[in-house]
């Protein structure tokens, strides 16, 4: 299982991903699933992805082999004008991949091979936009009623960025809150692990303007997780008491 996160904020966009893939208890590894593509100035792509580890790799491996050779197939990343049709591209490209894996190995139909795809990114001269990608191949774009994308273990962090996420929101806000959502999610799900990788790409700037890998040495990292836990069982001991005898008085 996986857990990532693409937000919307005026001034740009903000990526986070965990890197833990299992197949099991007693076989967990780390895979970055977090990637990106750059012209300085032109544009700048990101991915990330969840659900079958051969399928996306598949996908992102198709992707980077036609940035490396330019002229001789269409290059979805560097070609395509628009960002609309970036996602467009990425989507039958995942779907076709599914699609191959599924018919070779005999399991058409059982979703053996599925998998998800946020995409974000900027092309100069257009907005910043961010889409999420369904195995099928179709997709939905951010919007303001959905400022944000959520693929894999998705319940356990949902809550806190329901409830704190504010689209004018600083980054520096916006990395605190996507760290308090998946150290909730980290805290439930044991398939969900650090390190997490982090990236910001800010409005009109066309490059991966701060990025960062967490490790289980964070020192920030170390004091959100314990100042929430700390702030969440404050809030509880502050709730009203409920009482069994208040209870029988009012129904008395």
């Amino acid at each position: 299982m996986t857990y990532c996160v693409g937000m919307v904020l005026d001034k740009g966009l903000v990526l986070m991903s965990d890197t833990r893939t299992n197949s099991g208890v007693d076989n967990i590894s780390v895979f970055r699933k977090m990637m990106f593509w750059e012209q300085p100035g032109e544009r700048i792509i990101a991915v990330m992805t969840a659900g079958n580890l051969a399928t996306t790799q598949a996908v992102i491996s198709q992707l980077e082999e036609r940035t490396k050779a330019p002229g001789e197939r269409h290059n979805t990343v560097y070609d395509a004008p628009t960002m609309f049709q970036v996602a467009t591209e990425i989507g039958r490209l995942l779907r076709d991949t599914i699609d191959e894996r599924q018919a070779a190995n005999g399991s058409a139909g059982q979703g053996r091979f599925t998998a998800s795809i946020i995409v974000a990114g900027q092309i100069k001269g257009m907005e910043p936009r961010l889409f999420l990608i369904y195995p099928e191949g179709n997709f939905i774009e951010a919007s303001w009623d959905t400022p944000f994308f959520q693929i894999g273990e998705t319940k356990y962090g949902r809550p806190i960025l329901i409830r704190a996420y504010d689209r004018s929101m600083s980054f520096e806000d916006a990395v605190k809150l996507l760290m308090v959502s998946f150290d909730s999610t980290l805290k439930a799900n044991l398939s969900v692990g650090l390190p997490l990788d982090m990236m910001v790409i800010e409005r009109d700037t066309f490059i991966a303007g701060h990025q960062r890998r967490i490790t289980h040495e964070d020192s920030y990292f170390q004091a959100i997780s314990a100042g929430w836990s700390d702030s969440l069982r404050n809030a509880f001991n502050e709730l009203p008491d409920y009482s069994f005898f208040a209870q029988a008085d009012e129904t008395a």
